[in-house]
């Protein structure tokens, strides 16, 4: 019996490190970790493939071709659906890891992923049947039914990229060659300074005799800018540059004084002439302005930038906004000027 007993404790160890691998093997839930960043949500369209239940792994739902479900989460925090046929529109708003926007009987889904080209929601019954996923792939403007407003530009495809020139007073190092002149070297630098990302688009008027279809600045951590600049009769001109990352970091602290992270999300009509100046010609375009500074970050949205020929401004924001917006315009087209 006593040369049983270790045979038996042997096989009893063997047996449970079997179930605990069997469990490690199955289904695990999927998490991403951290607060959603909105920004990979606004002005993105989605297209639902397939839903999961979780625990099990097991497919409960696909897309086909009788089933049709999208969604386009917009800059001012509202959503449109299409359903089969059938196109309705709510708010929605990110809080934490929750993107709360109602569908059918659920009011809110637990973000597990969200990259740039898939969006997984998940949603896990209060009477403990399981959790559920709904699985999301990203769709171009023209693969979705969902109108444009008349109010705001079309989506525009960079199609080509303006040649390298030679360097201009603002050039890092001078190309000895052309084969040199068409690579860039990545300016390095220190890991641990602060992050920083500039983004601006849209704004002023859509009209006159050359329209613009697409004004969109971006300036990285690094100082890399990239703009792009589209008319109807000239199309698509996109300009990289690099600026100092010390000015960079110096326009981040004038940003933070001037109160930017504290500012409303969204400067709108508070009157009936302006919505029916919305309608009018030229058409204004709604300007967009998203900035991260370190752990801070915001999106702030105007209907309407600016004043039209008539010397209006139809929309009440602050001065400390036009003075930021007008910075960065300022910094973008001064690179300009002094290309070569």
């Amino acid at each position: 019996m006593r040369k049983l007993l270790p045979l038996l404790l042997l096989f009893v160890g063997l047996l449970v490190a079997d179930v605990c691998a069997q469990q490690d093997s199955g289904p695990k839930v999927s998490r991403s970790f951290g607060e959603v960043d909105e920004r990979r949500l606004l002005e993105s369209k989605w297209k639902y493939t397939y839903a999961i239940h979780l625990e099990s792994n097991t497919t409960i739902h696909k897309a086909e071709n009788f089933y049709e479900y999208y969604l386009y989460f917009r800059y001012n925090y509202t959503y449109q659906e299409y359903l089969n046929g059938r196109l309705t529109k709510g708010r929605f708003k990110v809080e934490g890891r929750e993107l709360i926007y109602s569908f059918k009987h659920i009011k809110k889904f637990a973000v597990a992923e969200l990259s740039r080209n898939r969006l997984v929601l998940e949603f896990t019954q209060p009477n403990s049947k399981g959790t559920y996923q709904y699985h999301f792939v990203r769709v171009e403007s023209e693969d979705a039914p969902f109108i444009k407003p008349a109010n705001e530009l079309p989506d525009v495809i960079v199609e080509m990229e303006e040649k390298k020139k030679g360097g201009g007073l603002f050039s890092f190092a001078k190309r000895k060659s052309k084969k040199k002149k068409k690579k860039r070297k990545q300016k390095k630098y220190k890991d641990d300074r602060v992050y920083i990302n500039i983004e601006l688009i849209g704004g002023g008027y859509y009209g006159g005799i050359d329209p613009v279809l697409r004004d969109y600045i971006h300036i990285k951590s690094d100082g890399r800018l990239i703009k792009e600049f589209k008319t109807v009769d000239k199309g698509l001109n996109v300009t990289r540059k690099d600026i100092p990352r010390e000015e960079l970091e110096a326009f981040a602290e004038f940003v933070d004084k001037k109160g930017f992270f504290e500012l409303e999300r969204i400067y709108d009509c508070d009157n009936s002439i302006c919505q029916k100046r919305k309608q009018e010609k030229p058409r204004p375009i709604p300007l967009r302005l998203a900035i991260a500074y370190g752990k801070k970050k915001k999106v702030v949205t105007l209907s309407i930038w600016g004043k039209d020929r008539h010397k209006v401004q139809y929309v009440d924001y602050p001065p400390a906004l036009e003075a930021i917006i007008e910075a960065i315009q300022r910094m973008a087209h001064r690179i300009e000027s002094n290309e070569s």
